[in-house]
Parts: structure tokens; C-alpha cells; sequence
């Protein structure tokens, strides 16, 4: 069963940093990029960050020169280091990667990790 299983959500003061992890079991990446989303209570998903096989990556206005998305090819893992962060960053933040098992290829999401920015 192939699944996206995320991680490192949680509780922040302002200014501070979190680091998400996104892990897929039962297949590997594929050649496209991987991305991370966020959706803000009363709001729409938004795209956050992407990350090409490559490495070249692609930020929201929001959260460029705070958020840095990373790759580990060799452990089918994603990242989002986020730093300097602020009470609008605060949202349910999902991993999205198009998978390959077998011989498909299949978007999937993760399961969502909550991020809370507050005093």
C-alpha cells in the first residue's frame, strides 16, 4: 500500500522554526517534483513550495527567504524547513508526490500535519 506519512507539525511561537517530514512507503518518487501545501481554515489550498528531481525549487511569495524545501531521493523523504515563521503561516500543511510503484505512477497526498503559529 502506497502512502504519504507526514510529520513535525505542531505548536510555535512567532519568529520561530518547524521542520516537516514527508515520507512515501511502497514506492518511490518519481522524476516530477514533490510539493508541499497548505490550507488555512475558511481558505483554499494554496501551493507552498516545490522541488523538481533536480533540486530546482519553486516558493509562494508568502514564504520565500523563511521556507526551504529539500529532497532525499535515496529515502523517498521530502522536507520543509520553516523558519521566522508567522501567525498567517498558521494551517493544515499536506505533502503532495506523484508515486511509483510498480509500473504506475499515482499523485498522493499526505495525510496533513497541522502547523500553529501563536503567542
Amino acid at each position: 500500500q502506497v502512502q504519504l506519512v507526514e510529520s513535525g507539525g505542531g505548536l510555535v511561537q512567532p519568529g520561530g522554526s518547524l521542520r516537516l517530514s514527508c515520507a512515501a512507503s511502497g514506492g518511490i518518487f518519481s522524476s516530477n517534483a514533490v510539493d508541499w501545501y497548505r490550507q488555512a481554515p475558511g481558505k483554499q489550498r494554496e501551493l507552498v513550495a516545490s522541488i523538481t528531481s533536480g533540486g530546482r525549487t519553486n516558493y509562494a511569495d508568502a514564504v520565500k527567504g523563511r521556507f526551504t524545501i529539500s529532497r532525499d531521493n535515496a529515502k523517498n523523504t521530502m522536507y520543509l524547513q520553516m523558519n521566522s515563521l508567522k501567525p498567517e503561516d498558521t494551517a493544515v500543511y499536506f505533502c503532495y508526490a506523484e508515486i511509483l510503484a510498480g509500473r504506475r505512477v499515482v499523485g498522493y497526498w499526505g495525510q496533513g500535519t497541522q502547523v500553529t503559529v501563536s503567542s
